[in-house]
């Protein structure tokens, strides 16, 4: 069977296929109807085999079920690469709520992590299941694991040890984006590809750095490992560009965060970007779009990922003795002008 597009959704209604991603990801104008037209067509078309029933008030009405109890949200520290998740966290709450179930948001603490302790106001007893976003210690997810609740982790920790947890685990898809922007450089004829992010702090930026370096390898083009910087926490992307003597042609960053304080800092050392290097981010957030000039980066699909991460939450309620399941959701790279050559 053919696999259904937003071009073929788009077609069907006699509409852009601009206009099918804004409704499939609940992004810019769009009124409600139109909106809701797009939806009950791509359910009607069978598009990525998402449910998007519970969108439509008439239709959710046949699933809803009063409460099916509660699900736990527990968020760790916001990290440089994690502008979607509160987005995302709205998206599931209301995915949930149209299922019967009522999402509560829990932050866990550094001193939650460091003691091994629940965050505050959280009884395992109380919930159905447990959804975890930002949690990126190892240990502390294995803990979170032992309650014995049906769990699902978007992002987690790195996999570099080869370790999966005992877990339903979330990601948005890293590599192919990652790989098909570098192989574009490549074919530009940018050979000096260099990279920003701390591989080690989560598992898709550790998916976005050996995409990167893969990308490099099957080319045949050498990576300057002096270019490859280990940076995560703000401040720390300019202090290693400030103690570089020269530059790569070409900047390939794990987050918009440490994009933009590339492109600054690169401004501030007298270099344009992209006249004299070119840079890319990810996450397609905000500052992305109105920042001049504007980044390209890769967009994340919040609404996929809802669908996928309520999906994969529900089943494990209604069958936990399922195989563990990793799931990698769509994106999609974005051309702006700090890769315009």
């Amino acid at each position: 069977m053919q696999r259904v597009t937003m071009q073929d959704i788009a077609n069907e209604l006699g509409i852009s296929r601009n206009t099918v991603s804004k409704a499939m990801n609940n992004t810019g104008s769009l009124a409600a109807a139109t909106r809701e037209r797009i939806l009950r067509k791509a359910v009607e078309m069978g598009y990525k085999q998402f449910s998007y029933i519970h969108a439509f008030a008439d239709d959710a009405a046949a699933y809803r079920q009063t409460d099916r109890g509660d699900i736990a949200l527990l968020r760790g520290s916001a990290g440089v690469s994690a502008s979607y998740v509160s987005p995302l966290a709205d998206r599931i709450r209301k995915e949930l709520l149209a299922s019967g179930y009522t999402l509560h948001s829990y932050r866990v603490k550094r001193e939650n992590l460091l003691q091994r302790t629940l965050p505050a106001g959280f009884d395992p007893g109380q919930v159905r299941a447990v959804l975890c976003a930002e949690l990126f210690d190892r240990d502390y997810d294995e803990m979170i694991c032992a309650l014995g609740l049906p769990a699902v982790f978007v992002d987690g920790p790195n996999k570099r040890g080869g370790f999966n947890l005992p877990a339903d685990q979330l990601y948005m898809e890293n590599t192919s984006v990652i790989t098909r922007f570098v192989n574009e450089m490549l074919v530009r004829g940018w050979r000096r590809i260099g990279f920003i992010g701390d591989h080690e702090s989560c598992q898709s930026q550790y998916e976005r750095y050996t995409a990167f370096r893969c990308a490099m390898l099957m080319a045949g083009a050498p990576v300057e490992e002096r270019f490859c910087i280990k940076a995560g926490l703000p401040g720390e992307t300019e202090a290693a560009l400030s103690a570089l003597s020269d530059f790569p042609e070409v900047f390939v960053c794990a987050s918009d965060t440490a994009a933009v304080e590339a492109v600054r800092t690169l401004e501030k050392r007298g270099l344009s970007v992209p006249g004299n290097v070119l840079v890319c981010g990810f996450g397609d957030s905000p500052e992305s779009r109105s920042m001049t000039p504007s980044l390209t980066t890769v967009r994340i699909h919040t609404g996929v990922m809802a669908a996928s991460a309520v999906q994969l939450l529900l089943s494990r309620i209604d069958e936990p003795r399922l195989d563990n399941r990793v799931i990698h959701t769509e994106t999609t790279l974005i051309y702006r002008e700090s890769t315009r050559s």
